[in-house]
């Protein structure tokens, strides 16, 4: 027999899996929004559009994404070791996503601070954080691609050999 569409544990999951989805989507478009690239190949200027080329928007919308992700990577963790640790196991590919997204959050972290009023970092760190922050996001992104065509998961359940 088929799943049960009312049961919460299948909506909550497929609503965690599509806010996901909608969060990497935004924070991706915000995150290239800092950039000026949307305004400079006319990206900005399709219907629709105009808010990738204003920078207080993506910039808000990219915190906004960012304490979001926070708050479903909190959750995820929460969850697996209170209740899911002895049901289901983390495979090689999620240990890696989970790798990288653990370095972007901290990356982003330390992009946040150095955004406060009164922290003054030196240059040359600034640029590293930038290329760090930007590289990983771009290797998780592939990563995650990669995963999403060949169907590789986050986690699986464990085989029993008796």
């Amino acid at each position: 027999m088929g799943r049960n569409p009312t049961d919460t544990h299948d909506i909550s999951d497929r609503f965690l899996t599509y806010g996901y989805a909608a969060i990497l989507t935004f924070l991706t478009l915000s995150g290239f929004g800092q950039m000026p690239i949307f305004k400079r190949y006319y990206i900005a200027d399709i219907p629709g559009l105009g808010w990738l080329a204003k920078f207080f928007i993506t910039h808000y919308i990219h915190y906004l994404g960012a304490i979001l992700l926070l708050v479903f990577f909190a959750y995820w963790v929460v969850q697996y070791l209170l209740v899911k640790r002895n049901r289901i196991e983390i495979t090689r590919s999620g240990y890696l996503r989970a790798a990288m997204l653990g370095g972007i959050l901290i990356s982003g972290g330390f992009m946040v601070f150095r955004n406060l009023d009164g922290v003054w970092l030196p240059p040359g760190f600034i640029i590293l954080l930038n290329l760090v922050h930007l590289g990983l996001v771009m290797m998780f992104l592939a990563t995650a691609f990669y995963c999403l065509i060949s169907k590789k998961t986050w986690t699986r359940v464990p085989s029993t050999n008796m």
